[in-house]
C-alpha cells in the first residue's frame, strides 16, 4: 500500500481508517496476483489472526495461567513459539515497544508459565473465540476446510531465513481441526510478512520509536496516544524521536510526513511487499484468489463484530 500524499500533509485532517476490507485481489490484479496479495494482506487475512489479542477468551486462558492482561499477555502469547527468551530478544523481534515495557513483563512472565502452557492457552482460546464469531456450522463446512488447506499450502512459499517470529511459529505442530490449521497457516503468513517488514525499516534506517512515529504520521497511521498507550513510550520519548526526524527532514514542524518522509514510508512499504510476496508466487494466482474469496466473507465478520479494535488495527 503506497502512502497517500495528500492526506498525509493534513495532520488535522487525517484519514482515519474504520477496518474496512481493501478491494478484493482480483480487482487489483494489474499489480501482479503475489504484489496484489501482498498488499491485501493487512485486512484480508490478518483481521483473522488479530482477534486473539484482544478477545476476552485470551484473557481469561492466559489469566487462568497466572499472567496478568494486556501487556504481559501480548507479550508472553507471541513470544512463547520462541522459548523462554529474554527480553533483548521480544524488543528486537517485535521492534517498536519500548525496551523498558518489554523488560517489566519477560522473563519474568516465564516463571509463571511456561512458554508451552502460553501456546496451548493462546490455541484454545483461538478455538473459543472462533466457535463464537462464527458458530459450529461454518467452521464445519467445506469452505473452511478448503481455505485451511490452500492457506497451509501458501506457507510453503515462506523462507525462514531473517526471520525469527516466523520460524518460531513454523516449528509449532499443525492443529488438526480445519479452522485452527486455517488460524495457525494466518499467523505463519502475518509473521512472515512482519518479519519483513521490520527488515525493510532497519534497511531504510528507521528504528524502532522512530518507525512508529513515522507510521502514525501516515494517512492510516495508528493515532499517537494509542501508540505510546500501547508500545510503552513517553510524551517525551516521543517528542524526541520527532524531532530527530524533523532535523532529518522526515517530519515538518507540525509533525506531519515532507516530501522525504512520505518517499521513505514508501519505500518501506514497497520492500515490505515485495519480501511478503513468496508465499502468493508458491500458491499462484488461481489458488490465491480463491483463498481471497474463501477468507473475505471471515474477515468482514470479524471486523462487523467488532473483534479487532480500529486504532490496533492499523498498527
Amino acid at each position: 500500500m503506497t502512502v497517500a500524499r495528500s492526506a498525509a500533509r493534513r495532520p488535522g485532517n487525517r484519514i482515519r481508517l474504520t477496518c474496512q476490507l481493501v478491494r478484493p485481489i482480483a480487482t487489483i490484479g494489474r499489480m501482479g496476483q503475489a504484489v496484489a496479495a501482498a498488499v491485501a494482506f493487512r485486512t484480508t487475512f490478518d483481521a483473522l489472526h488479530a482477534p486473539v489479542y484482544f478477545a476476552p477468551e485470551t484473557q481469561q486462558r492466559l489469566a487462568a495461567a497466572g499472567l496478568k492482561p494486556e501487556s504481559m499477555t501480548y507479550f508472553a502469547s507471541r513470544a512463547a513459539a520462541m522459548g523462554q527468551v529474554g527480553a533483548g530478544t521480544v524488543t528486537a523481534a517485535f521492534y517498536s515497544f519500548n525496551p523498558g515495557l518489554v523488560a517489566h513483563f519477560v522473563p519474568r512472565v516465564w516463571t509463571i508459565a511456561t512458554p508451552e502452557t502460553v501456546l496451548e492457552a493462546r490455541l484454545a482460546a483461538v478455538d473459543e473465540i472462533y466457535r463464537r464469531l462464527f458458530g459450529e456450522e461454518l467452521l464445519a463446512s467445506s469452505e473452511v476446510a478448503e481455505a485451511a488447506a490452500l492457506a497451509r499450502e501458501a506457507t510453503e512459499g515462506c523462507r525462514p531465513e531473517g526471520r525469527p517470529l516466523y520460524a518460531a511459529h513454523a516449528d509449532l505442530e499443525w492443529p488438526e481441526q480445519p479452522h485452527l490449521a486455517l488460524w495457525h497457516a494466518i499467523t505463519l503468513l502475518r509473521e512472515h510478512r512482519g518479519d519483513g517488514y521490520v527488515a525493510a525499516l532497519t534497511t531504510n534506517g528507521l528504528p524502532g520509536l522512530e518507525a512508529l512515529v513515522t507510521h502514525s504520521a501516515t494517512s492510516n497511521g495508528t493515532p499517537p496516544d494509542a501508540a505510546k498507550r500501547t508500545r510503552g513510550w513517553s510524551d517525551e520519548e516521543w517528542d524526541a524521536a520527532a524531532a530527530r526526524l524533523a532535523v532529518d527532514g522526515i517530519l515538518d514542524a507540525d509533525g506531519a510526513l515532507t516530501e522525504r518522509g512520505l518517499e521513505l514510508r514508501e519505500r518501506v512499504e514497497s520492500a515490505t511487499n515485495t519480501a511478503a510476496q513468496g508465499p502468493w508466487r508458491h500458491l499462484g494466482e488461481e489458488k490465491t484468489a480463491r483463498l481471497e474469496e474463501l477468507c473475505a466473507p471471515l474477515s468482514r465478520q470479524v471486523i462487523e463484530a467488532g473483534a479487532i479494535p480500529s486504532a490496533a488495527f492499523r498498527a
